[in-house]
């Protein structure tokens, strides 16, 4: 790894955590102390705000930036494929988002990054057979990212149908089949909702904010400590 790359991805690896010891830098960077020591020190003495001090660990202060650096031929192919993925899987103004993001990344790289961003060794082909959604899949994604409630009506795998008020939390793809983690104010509790099962979707009025045991992260918990267990039946969504 040059220096140049190992200093920013110290850089990288202060913003991600809290204090970082130097025998931890050494290891993820397959470096000595003495090497991190040193490149510490030569980033202090240049500005960049790190706290700490050796054998206790480091810290990079609030509101520090680094100029754009340029991606690597496995960070260009990565970025490609995930866009494609989009592209292929998502709903059209994330599709477009995605084209959008590859076309800014293109415009700021050099010529030979440019050129690998042009050559199709990854593919996410759009002839695939996909479960069809009706509601406005974008505008579920902004309830999402504005905290607001939604209504819809949901059709289980008897055919039976509900309305349900949810508090949208996260949309996940399990390939072909978009889904719905939210909490559910009909069942007073998390459910999971294939979103090409739900129809008369709208966006309420109403906010809300993340109470304690119905984020996110408790769903995510949750659902971690299910899936270490033995399944104990099948819950209605």
């Amino acid at each position: 790894m040059r220096r140049a790359d190992r200093l920013f991805e110290i850089i990288q690896i202060l913003r991600r955590r809290k204090a970082t010891r130097a025998v931890d830098l050494a290891v993820l960077l397959e470096v000595s102390e003495r090497t991190i020591y040193r490149d510490i020190g030569d980033m202090v003495a240049r500005g960049v705000p790190i706290d700490g001090a050796a054998g206790v660990g480091y810290i990079l202060r609030p509101g520090f930036d680094l100029p754009p650096l340029m991606f690597n031929q496995n960070e260009i192919e990565a970025l490609l494929l995930g866009a494609r993925i989009v592209q292929s899987w998502a709903d059209p103004e994330l599709a477009t988002a995605a084209a959008t993001a590859m076309d800014k990344i293109g415009a700021v790289s050099p010529k030979p990054l440019r050129q690998q961003l042009d050559l199709v060794r990854m593919w996410a082909p759009t002839d695939h057979a996909r479960e069809t959604i009706t509601i406005d899949q974008a505008a579920l994604r902004h309830a999402i990212r504005d905290q607001r409630k939604v209504r819809f009506a949901y059709q289980d795998l008897d055919g039976g149908s509900t309305e349900r008020v949810v508090r949208p939390l996260i949309m996940a793809f399990y390939g072909p089949v978009w889904l719905l983690a939210a909490w559910c104010e009909l069942r007073d509790g998390f459910r999971v909702f294939r979103i090409d099962r739900m129809s008369a979707f709208a966006p309420l009025e109403e906010t809300f904010e993340p109470l304690p045991g119905q984020t996110a992260q408790d769903f995510l918990i949750q659902d971690a400590a299910r899936k270490g267990r033995p399944d104990r039946g099948h819950q209605k969504p």
